[in-house]
């Protein structure tokens, strides 16, 4: 019986940490989405961040927002983040009881779960893209997952209130991930301001195409991969017949709603605009993955596929209705995972989750969102205060990768910018 217990442990510290990797590479897909969006004298400064921004999240969430996210899990005698620096007594240290008698390493939640939060601060990165300081933006990147992101986490998955008063259901991170970056984008971009030329003065809309198309395609082909990981291992095991059969269903219903997005999102478009527009079918694939994020396991293929259809509609007039007010967000991400955030959120109520209730999903809802967009406000306005937040006119014009970076992603083409 001992070496069954030890096996299963084993594969479920295995499982767990691949689901972590997948996730990880998420972050190749944001970087390649963003890219692919932005115009080129911008690439290199987009990428820039991506990297820079998972590092920051890696030692931010080890050196607090881990244990401020799980207190549970804090080593008794240790600061906050000091179990990982210091190499506390693994025999009581690492293991970590989940549900039931299910086991896994601590070590391997601590990476499951950085990622996440390197995931929802990837989302800031690309609404405030081509006019926003990159120091700024790194500097903001350290509260956010050092500490904005941890609490609203503890609230829901740590055993805060919204879990244990409001019973607010959110599976893998519709609103936990999610609504959480694109809140804190929405902050961001609101102090920000809009790109110089996205809005002329008599209230017209122009369009600012991005520089590599082929990049976001291959971008939100990484992400939608990366994502079996991230709802999948949010099962948090796979050694029982209970367990592996909850993950395949997981990632069935994961596929079918990014499918679904996609279709929904272009036909929307082509009834919209006339034409099959790349962008919204991408971002379509992306709305159906947040869509589901919420509730993946409570759900059949056939809803499932209705929840991520809703959702690639929702995104594309989204987009549409945040220009109309002058919300400048180059790759939609606010849409994407803000808008279609709470949607898959309410959309749990579709499904078989029983201790899901319209009050518990509005609460979570409302809380996430007002902390995060309230939190980061106030440190988007001390960051314009101290350092400025926006390079000038003639920088944006020249491009921030000169300015911030001093090189050029494509120096051969660099007149057609």
């Amino acid at each position: 019986m001992e070496a069954v217990i030890e096996l299963s442990y084993a594969l479920d510290t295995f499982y767990f940490l691949m689901s972590g990797a997948l996730v990880m590479w998420m972050a190749a897909g944001f970087a390649m989405l963003e890219a692919g969006l932005v115009r080129a004298k911008n690439t290199t400064e987009i990428l820039t961040k991506n990297i820079a921004l998972y590092a920051i999240a890696s030692i931010m969430y080890m050196l607090m927002g881990y244990n401020i996210m799980y207190p549970a899990e804090a080593v008794s005698g240790y600061w906050p983040g000091m179990s990982f620096l210091l190499g506390a007594d693994h025999a009581t240290a690492d293991v970590l009881a989940s549900e039931g008698d299910t086991y896994y390493s601590n070590m391997s939640d601590f990476f499951f779960q950085v990622v996440f939060v390197a995931t929802a601060m990837s989302i800031v990165s690309g609404a405030v893209a081509e006019r926003m300081k990159l120091w700024t933006f790194l500097v903001f990147s350290v509260v956010m997952t050092g500490f904005i992101y941890p609490l609203q986490g503890y609230w829901k998955w740590g055993g805060g209130f919204l879990d244990a008063d409001f019973g607010f259901q959110d599976f893998a991170g519709s609103g936990v991930v999610h609504l959480c970056g694109a809140s804190a984008a929405l902050a961001g971009v609101w102090l920000l301001g809009a790109r110089k030329g996205k809005y002329g003065p008599n209230g017209e809309i122009n369009a600012i195409p991005g520089a590599n198309l082929p990049l976001a395609t291959l971008g939100t082909f990484i992400l939608w991969l990366g994502w079996f990981g991230f709802n999948g291992g949010s099962q948090l095991a796979l050694t029982s017949v209970e367990n592996a059969n909850a993950v395949a269903l997981v990632f069935v219903n994961t596929n079918a709603a990014a499918a679904a997005g996609v279709v929904s999102a272009l036909i929307t478009a082509r009834l919209l605009f006339g034409k099959a527009d790349l962008t919204m079918a991408l971002n379509g694939a992306l709305a159906g993955l947040v869509a589901i994020t919420a509730e993946p396991l409570a759900q059949t293929p056939g809803m499932a596929s209705v929840v991520g259809a809703i959702g690639g509609v929702l995104v594309v007039f989204s987009i549409i209705a945040l220009d109309r007010v002058k919300i400048d967000d180059p790759v939609g991400a606010i849409s994407v995972h803000g808008v279609v955030g709470i949607w898959g959120l309410l959309a749990v109520l579709l499904s078989t989750n029983d201790s899901a209730t319209l009050t518990g999903q509005l609460v979570g809802i409302a809380t996430i969102f007002v902390w995060t967009f309230v939190a980061s406000a106030i440190v988007w306005a001390i960051l314009k205060a101290v350092m400025g937040i926006r390079v000038t006119e003639e920088e944006e014009y020249a491009g921030v990768d000169l300015v911030e970076c001093g090189l050029e992603a494509y120096p051969e083409f660099a007149s057609n910018r």
